[in-house]
């Protein structure tokens, strides 16, 4: 859970310190702020993309998954909270999959809470007159 958390706060700084170095006035047209989003969401997803990747790596590399497809696979039904239920943790293991499940929760909130920072400060910028 640690690594996650530490994963997505050092992602969303590096996001930060990027929209830093963007012209202020660039973010004004449709298609310039259209682009500025795809960006920002393609981030925000790599970022869960690799948090998911390290648990199902960890599940594999402790013996929890029969193999690492398997693990990530269960991992990503898992972060998301989709929860199929056709693969499962052995008994011994259960929590730590909740804990993941509770952990993308929060990882979800905090890149939903970023996002719609970003828009908002794109929305209250004056609009370009041309």
């Amino acid at each position: 859970m640690g690594l996650s958390v530490t994963i997505h706060a050092g992602g969303l700084v590096s996001a930060l310190r990027w929209l830093r170095r963007r012209p202020t006035d660039s973010a004004q047209g449709f298609w310039s702020c259209s682009w500025l989003f795809i960006c920002v969401a393609a981030w925000i997803v790599f970022l869960h993309l690799v948090e998911i990747s390290v648990w199902g790596f960890f599940y594999f590399w402790k013996g929890a998954m029969p193999d690492l497809p398997a693990a990530e696979y269960f991992s990503a039904v898992t972060y998301t909270t989709t929860g199929y239920g056709d693969l499962v943790l052995p008994a011994d293991w259960r929590l730590v999959g909740g804990v993941e499940a509770l952990t993308g929760i929060l990882m979800c909130g905090w890149s939903t809470g970023f996002f719609f920072a970003i828009v908002s400060r794109v929305m209250e910028r004056p609009p370009r007159t041309n």
